[in-house]
């Protein structure tokens, strides 16, 4: 049984490696579970605090989406400059989760720094990395809940924690009154894929029902779901809603700008 074990933990670093996930398994051993976090729903003190839980958008507005910025004993790889690319059309920025490397409060507070420099709201996305060695405690402290919602006019965002590969039904449940609800545009952001492209990308939504349940829940409904995750950009569509897994910004510098008109939402990628 020992040597299953350990043949099984080095065949999920291998693809952990290939797929450049960038996991460590000693956090991912001590990371937290979902239940614990989602008790915070609603406790959105970094929102609350800043102002930004009043968003008010028209009927056109761009927003930008960075997944995977990794920061790293203060490293933000270059993420500061991202307030040079904001322009009066753009009225909001979401962060799709690791966006630390291992969930500090130094890397915490940097990201808080830049995004307060933003100059617009700026929404977080835990991720796996945000977790490890049981900081979750830190975003709690700092950030908040891990899975809330925004209104801004006629558009509603929907943020959902994925942090460890799934959703579980509580939240499920949460996002399908959500929408139900729901007037105008929505778009929904979490960390982990629904879609892979191969085996080298194992870390994904590890319930088939789940993907499931959350794509008969968005049809015909949701605009775009945005996810990282994987440091790779894959484009899927199913019952009118676009799925785009971002590449990362940790490596890559990208970047994603939504552009929302009458007639629908343009996306298109960047590099800083």
């Amino acid at each position: 049984m020992v040597k299953k074990i350990f043949l099984f933990l080095i065949i999920l670093l291998s693809f952990c490696l290939i797929g450049g996930c960038n996991v460590d398994l000693g956090g991912f051993f001590t990371s937290t579970d979902l239940d614990e976090r989602l008790k915070e729903r609603g406790n959105l003190k970094l929102l609350d605090s800043r102002g930004w839980t009043n968003l008010t958008l028209n009927d056109e507005y761009s927003f930008i989406v960075v997944s995977d910025t990794h920061i790293e004993d203060g490293n933000a790889h270059g993420l500061e400059k991202l307030k040079d690319i904001i322009t009066d059309e753009i009225k909001f920025a979401v962060m799709l989760g690791d966006i630390t490397q291992f969930g500090s409060a130094q890397d915490i507070n940097k990201f808080i720094e830049i995004a307060e420099s933003l100059g617009v709201p700026c929404y977080p996305v835990i991720g796996n990395h945000d977790i490890y060695f049981g900081n979750w405690s830190v975003w709690k402290e700092k950030i908040g809940s891990t899975n809330y919602k925004i209104n801004g006019g006629n558009t509603t965002l929907l943020f959902l924690d994925s942090a460890n590969s799934l959703f579980g039904k509580d939240q499920l449940d949460w996002l399908e009154r959500e929408i139900k609800t729901a007037k105008g545009r929505i778009f929904v952001f979490t960390h982990s894929p629904l879609f892979v492209t191969g085996p080298a990308d194992m870390q994904q939504i590890t319930d088939t029902k789940e993907r499931a349940r959350i794509v008969s829940i968005l049809r015909n409904k949701c605009e775009i779901m945005f996810m990282g995750h994987l440091h790779k950009r894959i484009i899927t569509e199913q019952g009118n809603v676009k799925y785009v897994a971002m590449d990362d910004f940790v490596k890559n510098k990208t970047y994603c700008v939504v552009t929302v008109t009458a007639k629908g939402a343009l996306y298109s990628f960047k590099k800083l």
